[in-house]
């Protein structure tokens, strides 16, 4: 072959290299091609709807022209939502809100169609929410110490409410009773906007719930909050203490977190996956996206998709501990 021949094969390697790798980056970026739905598997208002429904605003904007529609799929302690998804095309068009909850249900459901742990593909978590321990002002209670004396002077019958039952709020409630060696009963709803609105109203003094839904009637004077559950204040509210703040030395380890992120069912492609997982974070380093968030009592809180996925799995195993421990099973 002569020199030029060379100089031409060679060139139209290059040239066909070129056009795959253009090709192969193109088909990368075919995404979305349609309307993207994120299932909420929680009730309207609440930590996990307004995760959904502040970063389905600014995702829009990056999938334009595809709109971004939040959809409230409820039922089973977010088990409804999860499996609409789960049986979805895995094409990232239809993604889950996912929390803490879902490992929950890992523990307490074991005969679902799915495991949240293997089934899905996390595209990384976006928020976290502190869980807010709070009461109605005509109880006359400021303090965790003051709680628990309350619960001791009505032996066992004080009443506190919660998102539903075997949720993460029922578990923090549940292991400090535990941790304690106190008694309450616990009245389950159906979300955390039903729950403090009874509180609000004095049916139940007593509300443990998701600091977005709290949040606007500690600011009105109308709730009194006691404590949150994270390991640290929210950035929402720094001057509510933590449960371990509080002085009670059985208490002074105790952390039950709440977190939101995103999953597409199994066999999503990988790099539609990465994309969505790039675009959420380019969404959270948005100050406007953050002051949104911030706004409604919830607190910025990126992993990775495999950061995320090592999280639902240590979740996993420490709820299933505390449900053993405090004798937590599905209602």
């Amino acid at each position: 072959m002569s020199s030029l021949n060379k100089v031409r094969v060679c060139a139209g390697v290059v040239a066909a290299l070129f056009m795959a790798a253009m090709q192969q980056g193109h088909a990368e970026t075919r995404f979305p091609t349609k309307a993207v739905r994120i299932v909420v598997g929680f009730t309207p208002g609440g930590a996990a709807d307004q995760t959904a429904r502040i970063m389905a605003e600014k995702l829009a904007e990056k999938w334009k022209p595809h709109a971004v529609v939040v959809e409230n799929v409820i039922g089973a302690g977010g088990n409804i939502g999860a499996l609409n998804v789960h049986r979805s095309a895995p094409d990232g068009h239809t993604l889950l809100l996912v929390s803490n909850t879902h490992a929950i249900n890992r523990v307490l459901y074991t005969e679902t169609e799915f495991d949240i742990t293997k089934d899905f593909a996390f595209a990384g978590m976006m928020t976290s929410s502190a869980i807010v321990i709070a009461v109605n002002p005509k109880a006359k209670v400021k303090t965790m110490p003051e709680l628990l004396a309350k619960m001791e002077r009505e032996k066992g019958e004080m009443n506190y409410l919660t998102c539903g039952a075997a949720t993460a709020h029922h578990f923090a409630m549940e292991l400090i009773k535990v941790e304690t060696h106190t008694k309450a009963v616990h009245v389950p709803h159906r979300g955390c906007s039903p729950a403090v609105v009874d509180a609000v109203a004095g049916h139940v003094d007593t509300v443990v719930a998701t600091m977005p839904t709290v949040l606007p009637f500690i600011k009105s004077g109308k709730l009194v909050p006691i404590a949150v559950t994270s390991a640290k204040r929210s950035e929402s509210a720094k001057d509510i203490p933590t449960v371990a703040e509080s002085g009670i030395p059985a208490l002074k380890n105790f952390s039950v977190e709440n977190y939101y992120g995103l999953a597409a069912p199994a066999g999503t492609p990988k790099d539609v996956v990465a994309r969505i997982e790039s675009d959420v974070r380019q969404a959270l380093e948005s100050p406007e996206t953050r002051a949104k968030l911030s706004g409604a009592g919830l607190d910025v809180f990126f992993l990775d998709s495999a950061q995320s996925a090592d999280l639902i799995k240590r979740d996993v195993a420490s709820y299933g501990a505390a449900a053993r421990t405090a004798g937590i099973k599905a209602e």
